[in-house]
């Protein structure tokens, strides 16, 4: 049996948190993960982003309205929270009122970590969440995550959104410019590296099938030198 790591959960032998430097970015980040996420999804980045993240942590479930943990941290008043969710009446880093708005409190970013199929049954379970003050980007970001099809190429994943957040927060010096969160990016580029590389021995014949749909995919993609 493999060793598993313990933070991500991925084998030993194909972990990424070797390439993390956790940073103390001031916020807290709160990953609400799928249970599909949490058991089956390699390629997820929640685990990644949390292993990356001082003081963060992940919460599993669909229904998040009676979530004993959500709850208590919704309801500190050390915290304010909000949901990192586009939208016409989302607030970003830059915006003006946003800094006033937090006041002396923390930000409780609630991050929704999950497929785009699966996290329609959670925003429509939970209503506590979606009733939060939302928080998007004022950057027009692409994800990098290229073996992934994601509906549209705006939507980017986890690990992405954290990274860009706090970059954003940074440039409104609402997040210290010497936190360092270059760690996240060079951790996702490296499990992209190693998922395309495997899938292309796959197709080469080096490596068995592993999922009921790998004989739909058949020709190699190029694997990025990040």
């Amino acid at each position: 049996m493999r060793e598993l790591c313990y933070t991500c959960l991925r084998p030993k032998s194909n972990c990424f948190c070797r390439f993390l430097t956790p940073a103390d970015t001031g916020v807290k980040f709160v990953f609400l993960m799928h249970p599909k996420e949490a058991k089956h999804q390699r390629t997820g980045t929640g685990r990644i982003a949390h292993a990356g993240l001082i003081d963060s942590e992940i919460i599993v479930g669909i229904d998040f309205t009676k979530n004993t943990r959500l709850c208590q941290l919704l309801r500190d008043e050390q915290y304010f929270p909000m949901l990192l969710y586009p939208g016409d009446d989302a607030w970003t880093a830059g915006k003006s009122g946003f800094s006033q708005i937090i006041g002396n409190k923390k930000l409780l970013v609630i991050v929704i970590d999950s497929t785009w199929f699966c996290s329609h049954k959670m925003i429509q379970y939970s209503t506590n969440i979606m009733a939060l003050p939302k928080l998007s980007f004022s950057g027009n970001y692409r994800s990098i995550f290229t073996f992934k099809r994601e509906p549209r190429p705006e939507y980017i994943s986890t690990i992405e959104s954290c990274y860009y957040l706090v970059k954003e927060l940074q440039a409104a010096s609402l997040v210290e410019s010497s936190v360092n969160v270059e760690g996240l990016m060079t951790a996702f580029k490296e499990m992209i590296k190693f998922q395309l590389q495997k899938e292309n021995d796959r197709i080469a014949g080096l490596l068995p099938n592993t999922h009921h749909h790998d004989w739909k995919y058949t020709k190699t993609k190029e694997v990025p030198d990040f």
